[in-house]
């Protein structure tokens, strides 16, 4: 399969009551597709998975699956701390109809490169699905060594990984070192337009949540050939991008959709409301992408 454009990774709106509001839900993927989105991604850090059951973990796949339009690109993250649970989620995503997965390392236990092998080769021979590795190193403690991606290489179900390291010179060798095999994806933001000219066709991008149109058109001129546009365009998308990669990643994105006139609710615990200051702060940059 070939990965391509912006896929949001999807937030998960609340309501007051702390439940799912799928009204909001349906239209923030209406604005999405009315930016030119090219798929989705729900269920994965910034939906806020770790914070829900296992049935509201389905009832958003198969709200996202019922909303896709057939060209559009479906790809379920299906994180959990152990390969019994990330199975059980992977073949849950499975019935509902995706053919790709998200999956990072299991966060917490910190396997070893040899363990994290035969975790991924057991998804993958228990379940029939594409699979996208994702690599945050910070968050999950784990590296996606270039041991496992030459294990992988060969294999046409690991179609991608989604970078989220943000070293820019394992980007570049990802992309080097496994072209035709494993596609290189965007998940670094702050550096998304060098990720680009490095050979990622697609992002996988969080703040796409609250800055749709940007990252969307961003990638249009991009692939249009017009790179010094294109580089007038991030320098307008930088500041914001670069705080939101300091600290309280998801609560920033839901504030940007509440700045956007498409509230989202709060994040559920423990992750907590933003202080008046931070606010400010991310408003103040978010202000030009406003008026895009």
């Amino acid at each position: 399969m070939k990965l391509t454009g912006v896929m949001p990774a999807l937030v998960t709106p609340f309501d007051k009551n702390n439940k799912i509001d799928f009204k909001a839900f349906e239209g923030l993927l209406t604005h999405f597709r009315e930016a030119g989105v090219t798929g989705w991604v729900p269920n994965g850090s910034t939906g806020e998975y770790f914070s829900q059951s296992t049935q509201e973990r389905r009832a958003v796949l198969e709200f996202v699956k019922d909303f896709a339009n057939d060209d559009e690109i479906l790809i379920a993250g299906t994180n959990a701390p152990a390969t019994r649970e990330v199975i059980e989620q992977t073949q849950i995503a499975k019935d509902v109809g995706y053919d790709n997965v998200l999956l990072a390392p299991p966060f917490y236990t910190r396997p070893t490169q040899e363990e994290l092998i035969k975790h991924y080769e057991t998804v993958l021979d228990t379940v029939d699905v594409n699979l996208v590795l994702y690599s945050y190193p910070a968050k999950d403690g784990s590296d996606i060594s270039f041991e496992l991606m030459d294990h992988f290489a060969d294999n046409p179900r690991v179609i991608g990984i989604k970078e989220s390291s943000g070293v820019m010179q394992r980007a570049i060798d990802i992309s080097s070192r496994y072209e035709g095999k494993i596609q290189l994806v965007s998940g670094s933001d702050d550096i998304a337009l060098d990720f680009m000219f490095w050979g990622a066709e697609s992002w996988i991008c969080g703040p796409s949540n609250c800055m749709a149109k940007a990252c969307c058109d961003l990638d249009r001129t991009f692939k249009a050939g017009d790179l010094a546009k294109a580089k007038e365009m991030m320098k307008m998308l930088y500041r914001a991008m670069n705080i939101l990669e300091s600290g309280k990643f998801v609560q920033k994105i839901k504030y940007g959709c509440e700045l956007q006139g498409l509230p989202v609710g709060e994040c559920r615990a423990p992750l907590g409301p933003l202080t008046d200051a931070e606010k400010v702060e991310f408003r103040t940059a978010m202000e030009p992408i406003l008026n895009w």
